[in-house]
């Protein structure tokens, strides 16, 4: 069985969600599968979160993840709900154990060669590369990838089309996670046939960039 690691790896896109009314979770869910991208990550910024992730869970189609986690009792809040993995913007280590201690995945950030090792410390061989439009972007990843050879990234924060390519041309980057995909204002406006289509290209944007 692939890991969720491996999962994540083989869509290479990430939709990173934000959620004001959990009744929007369902038919959001129905327009990443539609756009052919079965993937969220759900991010704790609201009260919603929780509810949300769990009404995508419950569907058994969505690869569930809960975003801007950042102490344990959220983590317990997300893997009660669901979530299959957990991201957070900064790397603290007991969030990540608490992630390890329920066997789920844990996707700290990390943007300095201190990060990293405190990542690889920890046992983890993939973080998220966040804010990476503002941390040195593809040149910087490719430049942590030298040393740390073994660890894979996920940049997330200022990507988009136009520089999509940049990140998933590095063999370093396992997905790559935005927003552009998701915006808010269409999904509390309940714009959901323009997310599908968003997504949709996003998929096929990420197909035509595949070495």
């Amino acid at each position: 069985m692939p890991t969720i690691l491996d999962q994540l790896s083989a869509h290479r896109l990430v939709p990173v969600v934000v959620i004001d009314d959990a009744a929007q979770a369902g038919p959001l869910a129905q327009a990443l599968v539609d756009g052919g991208l079965p993937v969220a990550e759900v991010t704790f910024r609201t009260a919603a979160a929780a509810e949300a992730i769990r009404a995508m869970s419950d569907r058994g189609d969505v690869l569930v993840g809960a975003g801007t986690v950042l102490t344990p009792a959220q983590v317990d809040a997300a893997v009660a709900a669901g979530a299959h993995y957990v991201v957070s913007p900064g790397t603290d280590r007991a969030v990540v154990e608490r992630a390890q201690e329920h066997g789920v995945l844990a996707l700290p950030g990390a943007v300095t060669a201190t990060e990293v090792q405190a990542a690889l410390a920890l046992g983890l061989t993939t973080v998220k590369f966040f804010p990476a439009g503002t941390s040195g972007g593809a040149a910087a990843i490719a430049a942590l990838a030298a040393p740390f050879g073994g660890i894979g990234f996920v940049p997330t924060g200022g990507v988009g089309p136009k520089n999509l390519g940049e990140y998933l041309a590095l063999p370093s980057v396992k997905a790559v996670g935005g927003s552009w995909m998701v915006p808010r204002d269409r999904v509390a406006a309940g714009d959901l046939a323009g997310v599908r289509d968003l997504v949709a290209e996003a998929v096929r944007l990420a197909s035509s960039l595949r070495p």
